[in-house]
């Protein structure tokens, strides 16, 4: 018997099977499970809050979580516990921090908002910071309202690599929201990849990336790096010397 009848008989073995199953099921109990039962959790009581299974890395009140990247010394951005946005600020010179804990797959929320500055500012020289996971995919923070750049490096974008479905940005002094679901990459042990990273995310309430691949890092200069790594790593938000501001910051790992 050559392969393709070999395949027709198990073809229509298989479709016999699943003929055979629809038929033998006569009540709506037989698709129903009760096993697994989803953990209860608490919603946030107003939109940018944290519910009640997240860790919340920046409320306002201190930098405790996180750190200097370049050292692991202490966060010095500016952050003034008397301001009622309750938001901290890069601080020019003094560098990206970083979370001090670790993360893998995860649900990160972050709200950002970009100076006003000198219509002399154009392009990436306005409002530019960044969410780094893994410090090393960059998700772009921009203003990028009324301001032309490349769009591989708009706001919404895995930074030199993929462009926003759309422009979502709002007017530079007003507070945005990041909601990004970040799938990390897997990894072989001989240091390949088995299965690419993926990001979502959801800029002022629109999806402008729609579960991304992620190409590899986010290099200023020449193409994306694939380069294995552990399972979890530290976030991290750039110092590209504007000031832009930063607060609500909550995660969830998934």
């Amino acid at each position: 018997m050559n392969f393709k009848i070999l395949s027709l008989v198990a073809l229509l073995s298989m479709t016999f099977c699943v003929t055979q199953a629809q038929e033998n099921l006569t009540k709506p109990e037989q698709t129903e499970f009760y096993e697994p039962v989803p953990k209860v959790i608490t919603p946030a009581a107003k939109v940018g809050d944290a519910p009640s299974d997240a860790i919340v890395l920046f409320n306002g009140k201190d930098l405790a979580s996180f750190e200097s990247a370049k050292d692991g010394s202490a966060a010095l951005w500016t952050f003034k516990p008397s301001d009622t946005e309750g938001g901290v600020t890069v601080n020019p010179g003094k560098g990206d921090i970083r979370t001090k804990q670790s993360f893998g797959d995860c649900q990160l929320h972050i709200e950002w908002c970009s100076p006003i500055e000198p219509d002399s500012l154009k392009g990436q020289k306005k409002g530019n910071s960044g969410v780094f996971f893994f410090e090393r995919y960059e998700v772009q923070v921009l203003n990028c309202y009324q301001n032309t750049t490349y769009t591989n490096g708009q706001a919404g974008s895995i930074y030199k690599q993929t462009p926003p479905l759309v422009n979502a940005c709002r007017k530079p002094g007003e507070w945005q929201t990041y909601d990004i679901i970040f799938t990390a990459p897997r990894w072989r042990k001989n240091g390949s990849m088995e299965k690419s990273g993926y990001l979502t995310v959801i800029h002022n309430g629109i999806i402008v990336q729609n579960h991304t691949e992620i190409q590899g890092t986010s290099e200023y200069i020449g193409p994306p790096i694939v380069k294995a790594h552990g399972m979890k790593g530290q976030i991290k938000l750039q110092d590209h010397g504007n000031l832009v501001s930063y607060r609500n910051i909550w995660i969830r790992e998934l």
